[in-house]
């Protein structure tokens, strides 16, 4: 039953049976087009206020629930609905595994068209919450209000805010007392941070006027005990942020790395900014089968430390090296593929556009003693030249693990071209997997897929499949 309300229409009695694309579940319209829902589980019965219409689909949102899925379980963090960043942590972790093990498989089968005889089971996380090892979150002067809030009389006090940005809001900052994603002392720096600030009458950045003192600050733990925290400031006043790092280096004395950056630019991107190390050292270290990972304020380097542990042991039992081989390792990023298989092949060469990435490779290689490998920095669809490919070898096996949008097509031709026996690809965006996989079905077939989950109580997965020249 449907009816129009302000050219929006209701649905009722919706039954939500699926979870799809972004976290977002599925229900099936009366005249059977689908209707994506930001705000339900699988299995609830729902009433449904939609808000966008398009010709194959509905987008909406669950305002009334007649009954309540058993895949449900409740929510931990006091701003779960709000800030959008674990949207599904009102699902069961055994149902969130189901899902994602099933967009996958759906993605390799459905968009890819690619036959899959052995896909082994998803290995779920052992930690659910408190995984990440690296948060950032912004500061604001007008901090987002809820409804309750804009409609009371009462004074709503200090408007700063220092927490995340609302989904969709680019100058909407949500207010963050708890978050479930860091372990402590995360937290306590932050609501340190924020308390100190506002006492001492620092400004909160303000986005869309450009204003402000304080922009963002970012928290980055290791499974070695380090910690680093980088403020940056909008603009310089020694006497303010002396006053403020001083204040976090005497109340938290196990941090390792305090740094600061000064931004006066439109966005808060700090790749291309000077990061000064106030106190102790620029950097913190990540440990993983005795290699040591030496990761500054820019790098990159997976948010779960111990499943990133777990998808680089899939990633080299899939590669099953013997010693002799040549791997080439494309998007490479700062070696930790490359220098984590390096035992077990004869050489390994890592390729990577960003230049700052592989002086960091080069750095940790050096500090690990590995000798057998070698970084290049190239645009991965032009790097693979004849020279290129005379001087470093063809390699036996590649490994790529591209950023979500995938692999240019150019790079899929060129891995055709090169025709290693083996191909093991690493993905965090599983549908833009299938269609690069696609490109090379005639060439490769696929022997296993696994899926890893890096990040309980969201949608996000991860995916690794090894091809074999046919």
């Amino acid at each position: 039953m449907s009816r129009r309300k302000n050219a929006k229409q209701i649905f009722e009695n919706i039954e939500v049976i699926d979870a799809g694309a972004k976290g977002k579940t599925i229900g099936k319209a009366p005249d059977g087009r689908i209707i994506f829902l930001p705000n339900a589980v699988p299995g609830d019965v729902v009433d449904v206020q939609t808000f966008k219409k398009r010709k194959a689909y509905f987008e909406g949102k669950a305002i009334k629930f007649h009954k309540l899925s058993n895949k449900r379980t409740i929510p931990k963090c006091e701003h779960f609905g709000t800030c959008g960043g674990c949207k599904w942590q009102d699902m069961d972790y055994k149902f969130q595994l189901e899902y994602k093990q099933n967009e996958v498989t759906n993605n390799l089968r459905r968009l890819g068209h690619l036959e899959l005889p052995e896909v082994t089971p998803i290995l779920g996380s052992k930690t659910h919450y408190f995984y990440r090892n690296k948060m950032e979150f912004s500061f604001s002067d007008s901090r987002w209000l809820t409804l309750e809030e804009i409609q009371s009389e009462k004074d709503l006090g200090d408007r700063n805010a220092l927490g995340f940005h609302i989904p969709g809001m680019w100058d909407k900052i949500l207010n963050v007392n708890k978050c479930w994603l860091q372990e402590d002392p995360s937290n306590a720096i932050r609501n340190a941070v924020k308390s100190f600030s506002v006492a001492n009458g620092l400004e909160f950045f303000n986005t869309r006027n450009q204003t402000g003192f304080l922009r963002t600050m970012m928290i980055r733990t290791s499974s070695t005990g380090n910690i680093m925290v980088v403020i940056q400031f909008f603009k310089e006043d020694k006497v303010q942020r002396e006053l403020l790092l001083n204040y976090i280096a005497e109340s938290f004395p196990e941090i390792t790395s305090l740094q600061y950056v000064i931004n006066s630019k439109a966005n808060d991107t700090i790749y291309d900014q000077d990061v000064i190390c106030y106190k102790g050292v620029d950097h913190i270290f990540e440990e993983m089968e005795g290699l040591r990972f030496k990761i500054n304020a820019k790098s990159f380097y997976q948010t779960n430390s111990s499943q990133a542990y777990e998808l680089y042991k899939i990633t080299r039992n899939f590669a099953n090296l013997s010693g002799n081989e040549l791997v080439y390792d494309l998007y490479t990023g700062t070696g930790t593929i490359a220098q984590f298989i390096a035992k077990q092949a004869k050489h390994v060469v890592g390729v990577e556009a960003v230049p700052d990435a592989i002086a960091a490779a080069k750095e940790n290689a050096q500090l690990n003693g590995i000798e057998n490998v070698d970084f290049y920095v190239g645009d991965m669809k032009n790097v693979f030249s004849i020279d290129f490919i005379s001087k470093n070898g063809k390699p036996d096996v590649i490994i790529t693990d591209p950023p979500r949008d995938g692999m240019h097509k150019d790079v899929v031709q060129q891995i055709l071209n090169i025709a290693p026996k083996k191909v093991v690809y690493v993905s965090c965006n599983s549908a833009t997997q299938a269609r690069d996989l696609a490109l090379m079905k005639d060439e490769y077939r696929i022997l296993k897929t696994q899926a890893v989950d890096m990040f309980p109580q969201t949608h996000h997965v991860e995916n690794v499949v090894l091809l074999e020249k046919r």
